[in-house]
């Protein structure tokens, strides 16, 4: 488990490090990573940067209402960057997501893991905390 203090600043070249050290050989499913924190620690921020560094266009929002957003990126092993929020599913909604997690070809990145539904436990999660207006602390488990 790694822990590091992330000025908002440098969220980019994290963003960028991690888009880096992403797995170059597709597996037997997606790769999935968990984006945990409170409302307003940049997990949505984070994958904002993470689109930017493989090259998505378009606006990336958080896709809180539609539950998932896909995007086409060109990362070998990966075409899609798939954008997950799962804050509502907590609410007593379900989300049939194995369409997403078993497409090898899938990048997910999931905000609000510990609401989805069969959430790999064996994939990485990245904690965001609030340590002040300008600094988070991002843990990473698994």
């Amino acid at each position: 488990m790694g822990k590091m203090e992330v000025g908002i600043s440098f969220l980019p070249r994290f963003a960028k490090d991690f888009v880096s050290a992403l797995p170059q050989k597709a597996a037997e499913r997606a790769y999935i990573v968990g984006l945990a924190g409170e409302l307003g620690a940049g997990k949505t921020t984070f994958v904002q940067e993470v689109a930017k560094a493989l090259g998505v266009a378009t606006p990336v929002t958080s896709p809180t209402f539609i539950i998932a957003s896909r995007y086409p990126i060109q990362k070998k092993p990966f075409t899609s960057l798939v954008h997950m929020d799962a804050y509502r599913l907590g609410k007593g909604e379900s989300f049939d997501w194995h369409a997403y997690a078993n497409d090898p070809q899938n990048l997910v990145l999931i905000e609000w893991p510990e609401r989805m539904p069969d959430f790999p436990p064996d994939s990485p999660v990245f904690s965001f905390t609030v340590i002040d207006e300008t600094t988070r602390d991002i843990k990473t488990h698994g």
